[in-house]
């Protein structure tokens, strides 16, 4: 016994003096807790709640308040997603759920620790919470690519708080990934399951999900946590390969490749968190989805210029005594020519500016023009307009009056979203206006009558959002949108204007091709001015 005591104490002292290795944070089989996903490079805060029964085999979490609802159920070898859907005018923002068959890999909210070990110990918080932590980490290189994943939790009771991704591409030279997992109120069961009505979808009779959409996708669709916290990005790599042949990229270099990549990440991950949250839109993977911040500021192009703009006040009086139709779609009487696609230029208010004319040439004459926007582009820098450098309607109004008018693109050539030389002719059909006219700022009847009695309309909005870069359908409303006339960077074309369960609408033309949001159309909600509409609508008289 006395052998048995002594080895007992030697082991003790030679564990103290080598440094025994720390116990690892221990996560219970079953728990909830509430917690914050932030993906900088997305530009995305998504607030979750997370129920996890692994004596059972359920897990289940809720995106934006419960907007979106995520179950997995290993015990009955199924998935269920429960999310708001609108088929159609008469089915708007109905309660659905999605059923997807086979063995579901549960939702965990939290890292497999098994490879971290003790990287700091006692340090403040990362976010400057009052609290220390101890932090695990755990490095994983693939390729030219680092990944340091670190766990954060609370040093006294030893419960989670924060896991954090840093991916740093060493061919790029600078991070490709970062995003952020904050937890709170976590709460434990150790010898209890939760409740099994917890995993039950509040909705029944639910209906095979996403059939039309590819298994790389679904994965996200049914199981999106799990990119974050298992590593596994598999769906980003097959989205984008087909991605490249649906819209024909082709890439020179492999750090090309690489930073289109980058870009098509981040915005996936922005498009199926902007959709958990249950709006009154649809964002969606459009051509778009591998351009860069720069790329999507070069698409737009309105320049801001203070001050009267020569046009003559709107005289609302004039259109009192006529009823105003509850909706108009000048597409619907021929008055509006197809969409098109402005490119990598800022040429928008060329757009919006044609798209007026072609209106109201229309309404004159009852036949449409296809007129030109590269003569614009080339020709209007006297005005101060600036090409694919940006511009406004009524510098290209000023341009079209002193020079007999804008010439058809059959005449002049089409449109090649770069800056050309000017030849203008004056021999072909010109389309000549007398005066410009400026709706009054901020008055959505008076908007309303302009539409209704002449014509398509170029106004300008606050286009600087993912979410409009990535609109797709429904009335799209964003908060953070601006509508004073310095916030206004893209022109477009007012065509209409309606009502969608109860949301009215304006009905706006862009010129980011028919790949983009409803065959190159966006219902813009008029509530509060959002995002400009009301602000400065122009249009013309011959």
């Amino acid at each position: 016994m006395a052998w048995r005591i002594a080895y007992l104490v030697f082991a003790g002292f030679l564990g103290t003096c080598l440094g025994a290795a720390p116990t690892k944070p221990s996560i219970a089989k079953a728990y909830q807790v509430g917690g914050m996903l932030q993906l900088p490079y997305a530009e995305i805060k998504e607030p979750f709640y997370a129920y996890y029964d692994g004596h059972n085999n359920r897990t289940r979490i809720d995106y934006y308040s419960g907007m979106s609802k995520m179950y997995q159920r290993g015990d009955l070898k199924k998935s269920y997603s429960v999310v708001f859907t609108s088929y159609s005018d008469d089915k708007l923002n109905q309660l659905t759920c999605f059923e997807s068959g086979g063995m579901p890999q549960l939702q965990s909210v939290f890292p497999d620790l098994t490879n971290f070990t003790l990287y700091a110990k006692g340090q403040p918080h990362p976010t400057g919470a009052n609290i220390t932590v101890d932090a695990w980490r755990f490095v994983m290189t693939v390729g030219k690519k680092k990944n340091t994943y670190t766990f954060y939790v609370d040093s006294k009771k030893q419960i989670p708080v924060r896991y954090e991704m840093f991916g740093y591409d060493t061919l790029m030279g600078s991070h490709y990934d970062k995003y952020y997992i904050d937890y709170h109120g976590y709460l434990e069961y150790t010898n209890t399951s939760l409740n099994v009505s917890v995993f039950q979808p509040t909705v029944k009779n639910c209906s095979v999900g996403y059939t039309q959409t590819k298994n790389s996708e679904k994965r996200i669709l049914m199981n999106p946590m799990r990119e974050y916290v298992h590593h596994d990005d598999l769906h980003i790599h097959e989205m984008f390969e087909d991605f490249k042949k649906t819209y024909q990229r082709n890439f020179m270099t492999i750090k090309e490749h690489e930073t289109r990549k980058f870009n098509f990440r981040h915005n996936v991950r922005f498009i199926h968190s902007k959709n958990r949250a249950g709006l009154s839109y649809k964002v969606a993977v459009n051509h778009l989805a591998d351009r860069s911040p720069w790329e999507m500021k070069k698409m737009r192009g309105r320049l801001y210029k203070p001050g009267y703009n020569g046009g003559l006040p709107f005289n609302k009086k004039m259109y009192e005594s006529i009823k105003l139709p509850s909706q108009v779609d000048w597409r619907n009487y021929g008055a509006v020519t197809p969409v098109k696609d402005q490119a990598v230029c800022g040429s928008c208010w060329s757009f919006g500016t044609t798209g007026t004319l072609e209106g109201t040439y229309f309404l004159m004459t009852g036949k449409l023009l296809k007129l030109s926007q590269q003569e614009l582009i080339d020709c209007s820098w006297g005005e101060g307009n600036m090409g694919c450098d940006g511009g406004d309607d009524f510098l290209a109004y000023q341009w079209i009056r002193k020079h007999g008018g804008l010439t058809t693109e059959e005449i002049y050539g089409s449109y090649m979203a770069v800056d050309g030389k000017c030849h203008w002719k004056t021999n072909g059909t010109r389309v000549q206006i007398k005066v410009w006219y400026n709706v009054t700022s901020g008055d959505s009847d008076a908007l309303k009558m302009a539409l209704a009695k002449h014509g398509p309309i170029s106004v300008a909005i606050d286009a600087s959002h993912k979410s409009f870069s990535f609109y797709s359908n429904g009335v799209y409303y964003e908060p953070k949108c601006g509508n004073a006339p310095e916030q206004l960077d893209h022109a477009v074309l007012a065509v209409g204007y309606g009502t969608m369960n109860g949301k009215a609408y304006w009905l706006v033309k862009n010129s980011w091709s028919t790949y983009w949001g409803n065959d190159g159309y966006v219902l813009m909600a008029q509530k509060d001015n959002n995002c400009g509409v009301e602000t400065d609508p122009t249009f013309v008289t011959m």
